[in-house]
């Protein structure tokens, strides 16, 4: 398809999208701050085509803003970058659903007719069936601070998706296409009147809601189609259809559960999201049950029916009604429990499998009486919901840092008179934790009163006692590195006593972790009783951020890259299955990027169909916040997880991974000797930056740093990535890349063409590279020295924009292309359309920032935090 042709209709929403914006202003705002808008827009255009006079009128024009204008001003182009979101995200859809009705076009790549089409071709029917039956994938959804858009104005934005939905597929009469146009506008006005940033910093309970919207306004439709599409394929290809019971993609949640460096998190609210996500299926169940009470009129039914209904005429209704009213039991129940009462369990649905049964009777029946087209419908979709969702919708993971385990154990063996756990040695702890597993009696006194950070992590792990398998998913421990700081956590599982474990997941994060991370996991399969304790299942997850930030973007990649290879190894010498769990965030440098290519790029066996990953911040609107994207993604997701797992990339060769040893170490020793041997780099990333400014914004539950220290290594991953990105430097997904390159392309310039040509773990880290370079505009961080940093440090800003200009050179010098995102004309294309419009945002941002700086902060903060909101909005993947 021409790509132009293609694209007219984004234009014209755009064009639509940003003409209702701009009479909203104009009306709603005043004829001069509309004038104001469109001289800027203007002049910013101009400027972007290269008119240098143009250039230097915007930057006057906006530094010499009056401050009454700042906020419509800044307020203007935000809005216009997120409805150029809304209408790129329904131009992906567009462009799918056109794809798929054009007989002519070859099936979409990643989609399921296209994969299933082309494995066919590579393995036996069988192999495939028995793949996509056993898949386990897990999308595990958090909150972050980069998702800064507020969840009123994300529901605005996603009906103006439907109303040019609806556009699309009327055949429309006149008085229809003027209603929704008045609709749409409508829908601008009331987001032009709505606050853009958040009053208050959200709870972890707001953050666990919005993690249910987006089930409830989305997947929860979304996945009984996609499952209906993936039986389809499957039954096309092998002649046998999905299990009942399947449930290849299942989501989990770190919402309410994450309480590593965030004390806003304790067990009280664990406790309490369970609890919400509990009464949120259930009404969700509840509905379509009864949907189904409406429709299963049916009197024709097999004897387990008839039995199960008492012998009613309509026994679908009679048994259906029988589960409604236990499902109403059940939300009064778990109402109950939200309000602090601790009323008995009594005839209400407390697993996923009592609530199946009575569903299966009715499908079952069905199919025995010959209206299997009538089970093949909501009764299906409704028992495939349940397997996927179960009566939780997500399973809540614990996460929390390793050192907190050993405080609590230290607090124990000090009260007990057995010294200090802290100063034994890792074979003392080892075996102290083993013995003390291994027997019957509690180790801790009934009358124990710890101090309150001791009491807290204990009340964790009575809370998971509490509320059992079916609400919990995984014990993720952070900054662990030896098999005591796993072993801890399963004493205290027994000490509380927690009669299903929760599986103990290790995160391994910073670069000496990751290389230890095979060692540390060999001596821990190494204890028999952990072994047993396993069977024969491990999950290991691995840290994308604090990699990233701790040794740089290439050093991390590579390391990851060989860390899954060591434990693929490890799992298949002790006999094991491994899950590795990918804890990736929004940005490229924190791991993020296309969901497809990046699956596929992994070692050979890390897959073999099981994955966990995280969704992060703004990443699961992007991804799941419309239905026809997210059944894209979903599809992916499988497609991936499929060809990684039959048909996985052959190991590079020794060749290749030499040069990638020789590129990290010159990638990690230029990244670190700026960003922890420069002296003055600190001082230069406070002033450059509005990192200081981004803690103050109400985006997230958790602070911004770790421990409230002021270097680098404290800073989370995510506030440091999102600084640079405001600025359109992106530093930490770019440095030390160039400088890796540029000195193997002196002697080998070849080899690296052919890595990136052949091998797709390289192929794809290059491609991620290119893009974030695409995106950056080293100019646009100048503005920020001339104007905030001390003219001492400006000679290191000059040095790192040469540096950004430099890996350009090199990256394309390995790809090939003429431009950056030459294979990317899409994304291309959308970089170009926003930045004339991000460019007045960082221009204005400068200046609210000098003046914030120079205390005139009361007045200016709103809207400088309008203008980091909008240019995260023009920057996409920001964290």
């Amino acid at each position: 398809m021409d790509d132009k042709r293609t694209d007219a209709p984004l234009r014209d929403d755009i064009r639509q999208l940003g003409g209702l914006l701009g009479s909203t202003i104009h009306d709603q705002a005043g004829e001069s701050v509309y004038h104001v808008v469109e001289e800027v827009r203007r002049l910013s255009k101009e400027a972007r085509a290269g008119d240098p006079a143009a250039a230097a009128e915007l930057e006057r024009t906006l530094a010499e803003l009056p401050e009454e204008l700042i906020v419509p001003v800044v307020r203007a182009f935000s809005q216009f970058l997120n409805l150029a979101n809304i209408a790129e995200q329904h131009h992906r859809v567009r462009r799918s659903r056109s794809w798929r009705r054009d007989p002519e076009a070859a099936p979409l790549r990643g989609s399921l007719e296209e994969s299933f089409e082309r494995l066919s071709d590579e393995v036996d029917g069988e192999q495939l069936y028995e793949a996509a039956r056993g898949l386990s994938i897990e999308l595990v959804l958090t909150a972050h601070p980069t998702e800064v858009s507020r969840r009123t104005l994300l529901q605005k934005y996603n009906r103006i998706a439907g109303l040019l939905d609806r556009q699309d597929r009327l055949d429309p009469i006149p008085e229809e296409i003027e209603d929704v146009h008045q609709a749409l506008r409508r829908e601008i006005t009331a987001a032009w009147y709505t606050d853009d940033i958040r009053r208050e910093r959200p709870r972890p309970q707001d953050e666990a809601r919005w993690g249910l919207a987006v089930i409830e306004q989305t997947l929860w439709d979304v996945v009984p189609r996609y499952l209906r599409r993936l039986d389809r394929q499957l039954y096309l290809r092998t002649g046998r259809h999905l299990p009942l019971d399947a449930a290849p993609i299942r989501f989990g949640s770190w919402m309410g559960g994450d309480r590593d460096g965030n004390p806003s998190v304790t067990a009280a609210v664990t406790r309490e999201v369970c609890l919400l996500n509990r009464w949120m299926a259930v009404q969700l169940y509840e509905q379509e049950v009864s949907r189904l009470i409406t429709e299963l009129s049916l009197h024709c039914a097999d004897d387990e029916l008839k039995q199960a209904a008492g012998g009613a005429w309509e026994p679908y209704r009679q048994l259906l009604k029988e589960v409604r009213a236990r499902l109403r039991r059940t939300r009064a129940w778990i109402d109950a429990r939200l309000a602090g009462e601790t009323p008995p369990a009594e005839d209400v649905y407390l697993r996923a499998e009592e609530l199946a049964e009575p569903l299966r009777v009715c499908y079952h029946s069905l199919q025995h009486c010959g209206a299997g087209v009538v089970a093949e419908g909501r009764l299906l979709d409704l028992i495939r919901r349940l397997s996927v969702f179960g009566l939780t919708l997500m399973r809540v993971d614990i996460r929390q840092e390793a050192g907190r385990h050993s405080d609590a154990l230290d607090a124990i063996t000090r009260e007990l008179g057995l010294g200090s756990y802290h100063d034994w040695d890792e074979a003392q702890r080892q075996d102290f934790l083993v013995r003390e597993l291994a027997s019957r009696r509690p180790l801790t006194p009934r009358d124990f009163e710890p101090d309150e950070d001791i009491r807290e992590v204990l009340d964790t792990f009575d809370v998971m006692a509490e509320l059992g398998p079916d609400s919990l998913g995984a014990y993720v421990i952070s900054m662990a590195a030896r098999p005591s700081d796993i072993l801890a956590v399963e004493l205290l599982q027994k000490e509380a006593g927690v009669r299903h474990f929760l599986r103990v997941v290790p995160l391994f994060e910073t670069l000496d972790d990751l290389e230890g991370a095979g060692a540390a996991m060999e001596r821990l399969l190494d204890i028999p009783w952990y072994r047993r304790r396993i069977g024969d299942h491990q999950e290991v997850m691995l840290g994308y951020s604090d990699s990233g930030k701790d040794a740089g973007h290439l050093t991390a990649a590579w390391a990851l890259y060989q860390t899954q290879e060591r434990l693929v190894a490890l799992a298949r010498r002790h006999g094991i299955r491994l899950t590795l769990f990918h804890g990736r965030g929004g940005s490229i440098g924190r791991g993020g990027g296309p969901t497809h290519a990046a699956i596929l790029s992994q070692p050979p066996g890390s897959v073999e169909g099981r994955l966990r990953v995280t969704e992060q911040g703004e990443v699961i609107q992007a991804k799941f916040g419309l239905p026809g994207i997210a059944q894209r993604n979903l599809e992916l997701y499988t497609t991936a997880v499929l060809e990684a797992s039959l048909c996985p990339p052959a190991a590079p060769d020794a060749q290749w991974r030499e040069i990638m040893d020789g590129l990290s170490g010159i990638a990690k020793s230029t990244y670190r000797g700026l960003v922890r041997e420069t002296p003055e780099f600190i001082e230069y990333f406070r002033h450059a930056t509005p990192e200081h400014e981004i803690g103050l914004l109400s985006i997230g539950s958790r602070p911004a740093r770790r421990r409230p220290t002021s270097g680098v290594e404290s800073l989370r991953a995510i506030p440091w990535i999102f600084s640079w990105t405001q600025t359109r430097l992106l530093l930490p997904a770019w440095l030390g890349v160039g400088e890796a390159l540029a000195a193997h392309l002196d002697r080998d310039g070849e080899t690296l063409r052919r890595m990136y040509r052949q091998w797709p773990f390289f192929r794809a880290f290059l491609d991620m590279v290119e893009m974030v370079l695409a995106k950056g505009d080293p100019q646009v961080a100048a503005w920020y020295d001339a104007r905030l940093v001390p003219e001492e440090l400006r000679p290191l800003g000059e040095r790192l924009r040469g540096q950004f200009r430099d890996t350009l050179d090199a990256v394309l010098a390995v790809t090939g292309h003429a431009t950056p995102l030459e294979d990317f004309p899409v994304v291309q294309r959308s970089v170009q359309v926003r930045n004339p419009y991000v460019d007045p945002l960082n221009l204005v941002q400068v200046e609210l920032l000098r003046r914030v700086r120079h205390g005139r902060e009361e007045t200016l903060l709103r809207p400088l935090m309008v203008c980091i909101n909008g240019i995260a909005a023009g920057m996409r993947n920001t964290g």
